[in-house]
């Protein structure tokens, strides 16, 4: 597994190493050493896989209290992967990232706790296994609007399908219940 670093430091793009054959293919998600090197010790509490169509937006979303790290592996199709860092006194607070994920790659995106996240499908099909250093908790889970124009997050699709959920979400600056950067 390589670690590659990004905008943000505690968050890194992950590239492993695919194995193909005749029959198909093979690659790594997790190892646990490879984490700790990288200084990644969270524990994975659940795992997740969630499936979209094409020209769908899910996000912003995060979790306060029980915060949780993401690992995202696309297990198929193709994504735009977006973080926000929205923690409170962060140098870094309202800045934005985006990387393409493709499970023809086998990369994939550690994004630790404090960041909300979100996607947007870039391929007809896709499958994504999301693992999670916390539970999911629906009456701590928040959602910041997708368009929110104090992030101006250039999405690579117009008129996507959306939740009612991230379709209404409010505005970053509407929510109270925000992450603190320690």
């Amino acid at each position: 597994m390589k670690f590659i670093e990004t905008e943000f430091a505690d968050v890194k793009l992950i590239e492993s190493k695919i194995f193909s054959d005749p029959r198909g293919s093979f690659f790594g998600v997790f190892e646990q050493e490879a984490f700790e090197n990288q200084g990644i010790t969270e524990v994975f509490l659940q795992d997740s896989i969630s499936y979209s169509k094409t020209n769908v937006i899910r996000g912003l979303h995060y979790q306060e209290p029980n915060a949780q790290g993401k690992l995202v592996c696309p297990l198929r199709g193709s994504i735009f992967d977006v973080v926000v860092d929205i923690r409170l006194g962060s140098p870094n607070f309202k800045k934005w990232m985006g990387v393409e994920l493709n499970s023809k790659q086998g990369n994939m995106l550690w994004i630790p706790p404090g960041f909300a996240h979100g996607f947007a499908t870039l391929t007809k099909e896709v499958s994504l296994l999301y693992k999670l250093t916390h539970r999911y908790d629906p009456e701590n889970q928040y959602v910041i609007n997708w368009r929110d124009p104090d992030l101006n997050i250039e999405w690579p699709i117009s008129n996507p399908i959306l939740s009612d959920r991230d379709t209404n979400a409010p505005l970053l600056s509407e929510i109270s219940i925000l992450p603190t950067y320690t």
